[in-house]
């Protein structure tokens, strides 16, 4: 196992702001890792010291010999008018019979590869991208915000992509889904430090927040004993008969210390709206056709949404999610049809076409005193702001000197100190970290109001969904299923998709044997088939056996106060935690190989 790359007391800051302060890494060669942090925290700071865009003002930064990084940027690197095959040979220096190989992996043929790639939508520019990491031979993949922009189906190809590559990987990511689904260990920059976690994001949050819950009944049983201590010092030192048991309290007392608890910023708390329960159709739509002049996107649409239902518009990017949503906020007429909202609906938008309109002669503060209710608080301003990354002198910077992700996190702070009572929102989740998101999920599961909203982020969707509308071949209906049995329905779509793919060699294995269908063959299958229903019993009895087994080791990290010994009982935590996704891994793959 050799380490990669490897970070020795990295100091760096940024102004007044520490990002790296003795920050200790090693990234070795056979893993990946999710790399997770607040907005701000220096993530990206971290990858351009990786990279060696940047020095650290203290400390090393050491490669190895036979390091060979490819990375994801954000930015756009094509040219004007260069096709996906004239920029893969110019960043590669590879000839186009080699580029199109590579390309053909992720199913660039023809005008995707031989036409303008500007032209191609943000998932099919990714692709664009990793066949260009791929054509550098990287024996460690950085990625940053890969499933920014990209549909759901490019956001599983990825995930295969990840899963079949052998090497190392750092990828940087909001999505807790996607990290979940290719890493499995986790990084986190905190404060200027890095704490490398031998498990999957959830495992990370669900063990940092027991470990803060443990600290804090510590501290709080160390306070408890400090008073007792001090009430007995006070009352017996200047007795003479006590005196001398009054030092050895004080001493004792010197030697009480609580526990510094680790938290990177205020916790993030944000609420939505507060508005008054409704009943009936929130919106109905008739009839209805979508798009542009030029263009008819989506037609013989009929919809109905109830109040307080919150509705993900769901579909691949082209398909008309966005127009349908500037559709339904009267950004775009109607083509044909009818849109009706409720009586008394007052509508919130987040979208792009409000986040870059906004006026750019005032300040953040200014802004969300304008659009906020009536009745809120100077106070309630302020920690809006904050939750959204607007704090200290930050809240007074002018608007036009925002980027595109301030602008967006100040339009979704002014739409949650208003009044609408529906909100419509277009991908919220960007430009929010981990705990940003999550928190966001929380005030809109307790919004009384309706929610009509799109979103790349699977664990977003899935917390908030309450009902799913999928936009395809133009036409828009209501899917019947919830948004889990929805994510079945396309990852199976990929699955048949990858074995049609290879359904040639099949073929071809397949003329080369006898007819299955003798008697020999037939009680062989069934052979099979018993031995694979006894394994699937055995490993049933064995997960509920581990579950069983992970939930007494929790209860007792969750009362333990030593932490040599929380230490070994999370260490057996996550020993049971591999043993059980690998048999759940194994009871999924011998279930298709039975329905099969």
């Amino acid at each position: 196992m050799a380490v990669l790359i490897q970070v020795r007391d990295a100091h760096k800051r940024f102004g007044d702001q520490v990002l790296l302060d003795g920050a200790e890494l090693s990234l070795v060669d056979d893993l990946k890792v999710g790399f997770i942090g607040r907005n701000g925290a220096g993530k990206s700071t971290l990858l351009k010291v990786l990279l060696g865009d940047e020095d650290v003002e203290k400390g090393e930064v050491i490669h190895h010999p036979s390091l060979r990084i490819g990375y994801l940027r954000q930015h756009d690197p094509f040219l004007p008018g260069e096709s996906a095959l004239d920029f893969l040979m110019r960043d590669s220096e590879q000839p186009d019979w080699r580029c199109g190989e590579v390309a053909g992996q992720f199913e660039l043929k023809g005008a995707y590869l031989e036409g303008p790639v500007k032209s191609l939508s943000g998932g099919w520019q990714t692709r664009v991208k990793l066949a260009a990491l791929l054509l550098k031979d990287p024996n460690l993949l950085m990625l940053d915000e890969p499933t920014n922009f990209l549909d759901l189906r490019t956001q599983i190809l990825l995930e295969h992509f990840l899963r079949g590559f052998n090497k190392a990987a750092l990828i940087v990511s909001h999505d807790r889904a996607f990290l979940n689904a290719t890493c499995s260990q986790t990084l986190e920059l905190s404060r200027g430090k890095l704490t490398m976690f031998p498990g999957k994001i959830d495992s990370f949050l669900e063990y940092r927040e027991e470990r803060r819950e443990h600290d804090r009944r510590v501290n709080a049983t160390v306070i408890a004993k400090q008073k007792q201590l001090k009430r007995f010092i006070e009352k017996n030192r200047a007795n003479a008969s006590t005196a001398s048991q009054a030092r050895s309290k004080a001493k004792q007392l010197e030697r009480l210390q609580t526990n510094e608890i680790s938290v990177d910023e205020p916790t993030v708390f944000i609420q939505a709206p507060k508005v008054e329960p409704r009943s009936g159709t929130a919106v109905r739509c008739e009839n209805l056709s979508i798009g542009y002049a030029d263009r008819r996107v989506a037609e013989g649409i009929h919809l109905e949404l109830e109040h307080g239902e919150r509705a993900a518009i769901v579909g691949d990017n082209g398909q008309g999610k966005t127009t349908l949503l500037r559709t339904l906020v009267y950004s775009l007429n109607p083509l044909a049809g009818s849109l009706k909202w409720g009586f008394g609906v007052e509508i919130g938008t987040y979208a792009q076409h409000v986040y870059t309109s906004l006026d750019e002669r005032l300040t953040v503060l200014e802004h969300l005193e304008y659009v906020s209710n009536s009745s809120t608080t100077r106070q309630d301003i302020l920690a809006m702001a904050g939750a959204l990354l607007f704090r200290d002198e930050h809240i007074q910077k002018k608007v036009k000197v925002l980027s595109g992700g301030e602008r967006a996190r100040l339009c979704m702070a002014g739409l949650l100190l208003g009044t609408a009572n529906v909100l419509v929102l277009d991908e919220p989740g960007n430009h929010l970290d981990v705990e940003t998101v999550e928190a966001l999920a929380e005030a809109l599961k307790l919004y009384r109001g309706t929610v009509v909203f799109t979103s790349h982020d699977r664990h977003f969707m899935r917390q908030v969904a309450t009902s799913v509308i999928e936009v395809r071949d133009g036409k828009v209906k209501n899917y019947f299923g919830d948004y889990a049995a929805y994510l079945q329905s396309v990852e199976l779509e990929i699955d048949s998709g990858e074995r049609d793919r290879n359904a040639g060699s099949a073929k071809t294995t397949a003329s080369a044997v006898s007819d299955p269908s003798g008697p020999s063959d037939y009680r062989q299958t069934r052979r099979d088939q018993r031995k694979v229903e006894k394994e699937i019993k055995n490993l049933e009895k064995k997960i509920a056996s581990l579950d069983d087994e992970k939930r007494q080791l929790n209860d007792q990290l969750m009362s333990e106060t030593d932490p040599g010994k929380a230490m070994k009982l999370h260490e057996s935590i996550q020993s049971l935690v591999q043993q059980l996704e690998e048999c759940e891994e194994r009871w999924l793959e011998l279930n298709d190989e039975f329905q099969v």
